[in-house]
């Protein structure tokens, strides 16, 4: 299968996270060495000038782990200059470990590698159709009832499971994760199609 070509760096955690989209990607693929980013400072100024050039793609685990070095890096680049990608939460064990992960979910390197070509297409050179998406709005998460009710946190969990998004993701998340899997009105069609009984 021939590789996708991405011009956005792609900011994953370790040397096989990069092996991995390597093997589905032509892209420069930087690593934050783990933990390694909170340390150092020349890694987190690379990924600030990175992010001054050009938009940058974020490709953690969804594991505890990941989500803290997303929130890292998040905290010190504009939020506009980001784009955030998630992988879903399979539970397993990536090969080369002898045991799970402590949360037992699978991370970038585990994932299919089937998988993680459709997350990155959207972003591969000659693809359009994700700018000519109407943007999802905080005022369309509040009309669908997934920020500002009691039960929002349930049903984002609900939706996040029909997606293969991580759980427990913060509203904020959710919606730039949304904008970049889906149109406002393909949102509106799946939460349509699973129904006030389910949603």
């Amino acid at each position: 299968m021939e590789k996708l070509k991405i011009n956005l760096p792609i900011i994953v955690e370790g040397k096989y996270d990069k092996i991995k989209v390597l093997s589905v990607c032509e892209a420069c693929v930087v690593t934050t060495d783990g933990f390694g980013v909170f340390k150092s400072s020349e890694r987190l100024a690379l990924l600030k000038r990175l992010a001054e050039k050009s938009k940058i793609i974020i490709l953690t685990d969804s594991d505890g782990a990941g989500k803290l070095i997303r929130s890292h890096i998040t905290s010190a680049i504009p939020k506009d200059r980001l784009i955030q990608l998630y992988t879903p939460q399979f539970e397993g064990k990536e090969k080369r470990k002898r045991t799970c992960s402590a949360e037992g979910f699978l991370g970038v390197e585990g994932i299919e590698a089937e998988l993680l070509r459709d997350i990155l297409a959207p972003f591969a050179e000659g693809n359009e159709s994700f700018a000519k998406r109407e943007e999802i709005t905080k005022a369309d998460f509040f009309t669908l009832g997934l920020s500002g009710k009691e039960n929002s946190s349930q049903k984002r969990d609900i939706l996040a499971q029909k997606l293969g998004l991580p759980k427990k993701m913060t509203p904020n998340a959710m919606l730039s994760a949304f904008n970049i899997l889906m149109g406002k009105e393909e949102l509106y069609e799946i939460a349509d199609e699973m129904g006030k009984t389910e949603y």
